[in-house]
């Protein structure tokens, strides 16, 4: 175990945080067809519609947005709860992990991600939806970094010390206090 910042001891090297950023185009939909549908009028009929449109649109968005996530990196493994995967998968079950750079979807970058390779006989019900980038191996996509606060180099300082060569870092991100300008910045 490992001391926090205030001194106590937690059983983890590393937990990530989701990048809430995203919220707030569903909550202003939410709280502006709200606003609509609260406002009385003639013929209202069609804004009405769209004001509930909104509402459903944006509350659906959050609903999304707020399920629960986790994921942790420490010495027993990856601790992994979002949409699709609760569980803790041990290093044991793991072949290996690869931070890769997907290609680009529509000439906009995509963020990178984290893949898992199972070891053989191990996870079997995961579904495969990615490739290992070294030597194309079925993979599990476990997280999208475009949507976690943590920075890519913090994430791959972490699994380095935990999987060893199990992990490969496809993106060669570099140490954390030369990308302070990275989009993926801990507040």
């Amino acid at each position: 175990m490992r001391p926090d910042d205030h001194g106590v001891e937690r059983g983890y090297d590393m937990e990530l945080h989701r990048n809430r950023g995203g919220l707030v185009l569903p909550l202003a939909c939410v709280i502006g067809g709200g606003v609509l549908l609260a406002l009385p009028g003639e013929n209202a009929l069609l804004r009405r519609l769209v004001a509930a449109g909104a509402v459903l649109l944006g509350g659906g968005v959050l609903v999304g947005l707020l399920r629960p996530f986790r994921f942790v990196i420490g010495a027993d493994g990856l601790t992994v709860r979002r949409p699709g995967l609760r569980r803790t998968i041990p290093w044991a079950q793991v072949a290996a992990l690869a931070l890769d750079q997907p290609p680009a979807r529509n000439g906009l970058p995509s963020p990178p991600r984290l893949l898992l390779v199972p070891a053989p006989g191990a996870l079997g019900d995961l579904p495969v939806d990615g490739r290992h980038p070294v030597d194309g191996r079925a993979a599990v996509e476990l997280l999208d970094l475009g949507r976690v606060r943590e920075r890519p180099a913090e994430v791959a300082a972490a699994l380095t010390r935990h999987a060893g060569d199990r992990f490969v870092d496809t993106l060669g991100a570099a140490p954390a206090e030369d990308r302070s300008g990275d989009r993926h910045r801990t507040p």
